[in-house]
């Protein structure tokens, strides 16, 4: 009786293989909108198949694809020399020139949907080469020959970037949807009517921005509204510095508007694709964003100087705002942390603190002020974190750095600090601050180099507040020498041997200047004072560095 189980199980599972088969091989050879699946058994309509994932245009370059793209370049090229040779022999009127164009793109489309069943991937190549036929067949009617009108010309463009995204649904490839992106962006450089005026061209521009970005998240490709940001910023401000920017009545409130919504636009569509798709934007994904963004800040703010100047970074830090808004939405609907999304916030919050906060509004009295706060946050931030902060929050660590060092700089040199609040002193606050950070890398996994740099650089400090803070040269050299065996102290109170080896850059550079500066013409006692401190400090230094070997 078991036997006879097994032989029907058996038999019933081979049955089963079988009709799985079947399946497949028809899933593989028609087309996947017309393709229903069926339960031959019981003769009812089976679920819905998946929907074909959209091929990346990122595809490895074979042989038979540079043979496929070679072919349709050729015919592009055939159908361009044939009308070419009919003007110069006179065979051809130009209504005939652009209906044989527009019927050769016509049927290269339809050769490719003919062919789909027998190769669905090496067929979409003939309707691209169709659809770039068809645009061409579009302004040539209109630019050249005039034989349609501005309104027909754009509907017409209209209609072939709509027919290139459904190709694009159609053959599963995301190259339909670039070619419909160029040329549906490219059309207000060609169509003059479409540059006529700025509200009409932002209009333009706005409603295929939506549509692309309705059709990223459709197709599940980011690569789509990312590429329309592009050409969306692209086209319309090369055309604005082109016919507006030195008109009289540039409308340039027409085009604030249009790149802050596109600024709106794109930056919500980032974060809905995100929920959407419940797709985490990683960090090189989010290096493909930061172009657009950095593209937006810098057009926007070329408007706003020039238009209002008084206002500029105060709706700069207004877009940062925006922007992290946008981000804290997203981190609470994903529920998990956003690496991708914390470097595009840092990139741009770097760009527009430093930019717009500290060069433009900051008084440059409180820029000094500003930098020992950037100092006392970022040593915050290695205190918080136990360490150097995640590669996404570099950004704006390096805005941070950049503003401290700048401003040590100009402590340290006493340059451009008459107005400056206790600036005689603030090379010695940098000093400070220095040495902290350097207690506080020394305790992190960070790295020698750094805290390395970081003490030198708080003995250079510390060397340049005395020269600013006293007008003779004895009190300069005493401090000197004084930092230096104090160095040597701390350093054997805290077992700290490169502390201890800093400090013979502390005596090497008091040595030279008491033998290069302080004995040239200085007065008797001043010379004899000078040589005095240097003899007991290198003294002193060399009883105490002689522990240095047993730490």
């Amino acid at each position: 009786m078991s036997d006879v189980k097994q032989e029907v199980i058996l038999e019933k599972l081979n049955q089963l293989e079988r009709r799985i088969s079947r399946l497949e091989a028809r899933a593989e050879n028609e087309d996947v909108g017309d393709f229903v699946f069926v339960e031959e058994a019981a003769g009812r309509p089976g679920p819905a198949p998946p929907r074909r994932p959209i091929r990346s245009i990122r595809e490895p370059l074979t042989a038979t694809r540079v043979l496929g793209w070679g072919g349709v370049l050729a015919l592009v090229l055939a159908a361009t020399y044939l009308i070419k040779l009919g003007i110069d022999l006179g065979w051809l009127t130009p209504t005939r020139q652009v209906m044989l164009a527009f019927l050769g793109g016509a049927g290269l489309i339809g050769s490719g949907l003919v062919l789909r069943r027998a190769d669905r991937e090496y067929a979409s190549l003939l309707p691209a080469g169709g659809v770039a036929i068809l645009f061409l067949s579009i302004y040539g009617a209109h630019l050249y020959y005039r034989l349609i009108e501005f309104p027909a010309a754009t509907g017409a463009v209209a209609l072939v970037c709509l027919l290139s995204l459904w190709l694009c649904r159609h053959f599963a490839s995301e190259m339909y949807a670039y070619v419909a992106i160029v040329g549906s962006y490219t059309a207000p450089l060609l169509l003059k009517g479409l540059r006529a005026d700025v509200v009409d061209l932002a209009i333009y521009y706005t409603a295929w921005s939506l549509l692309y970005c309705a059709c990223a998240i459709w197709l599940q490709q980011r690569r789509i509204y990312l590429v329309a940001a592009y050409l969306a910023l692209l086209g319309f401000d090369l055309i604005w510095y082109q016919q507006w920017h030195h008109a009289a009545h540039p409308q340039w409130q027409a085009a604030l508007v249009f790149q802050a919504l596109q600024f709106v636009i794109f930056t919500f569509v980032t974060a809905f694709y995100t929920l959407h798709h419940d797709q985490k934007l990683d960090q090189p994904a989010a290096l493909g964003h930061l172009p657009p963004l950095l593209l937006f800040y810098a057009l926007e703010y070329g408007l706003l100087s020039r238009y209002l100047p008084a206002y500029a970074p105060w709706i700069a830090i207004g877009s940062l705002a925006v922007l992290l808004a946008v981000y804290a939405a997203a981190r609470i609907g994903f529920r998990y942390r956003l690496e991708g999304g914390q470097l595009i916030l840092s990139a741009y919050a770097a760009l527009v603190l430093f930019h717009a906060g500290y060069l433009e509004l900051l008084p440059d009295a409180y820029a000094p002020g500003a930098g020992l706060l950037a100092g006392i946050t970022m040593a915050g931030w290695i205190v918080l974190r136990r360490g150097m902060p995640a590669r996404s929050g570099w950004p704006l660590v390096g805005a941070l750095g950049l503003v401290f060092v700048i401003n040590a700089l100009r402590a340290a040199l006493n340059f451009d600090l008459k107005g400056v609040p206790g600036g005689d002193y603030l090379a010695l606050a940098y000093a400070a601050e220095l040495y902290v950070a350097y207690v506080l890398v020394r305790k992190t996994d960070i790295g020698r180099p750094l805290a390395g740099a970081l003490l030198y650089a708080g003995h250079l400090s510390a060397m340049a507040a005395p020269v600013h803070m006293f007008d003779e040269r004895l009190p300069v050299s005493f401090n000197w020498a004084l930092l230096a065996v104090l160095s040597l102290l701390a350093a054997l109170k805290t077992s700290d041997r490169m502390l201890a080896q800093s400090s013979l850059f502390v005596f090497a550079v008091s040595g030279a200047k008491v033998m290069l500066y302080d004995l040239d013409q200085a007065e008797p006692l001043i010379r004899i004072g000078c040589l005095v401190i240097l003899g007991v400090s290198f003294y002193v230094g060399g009883w105490l560095y002689r522990r240095v070997d047993t730490l």
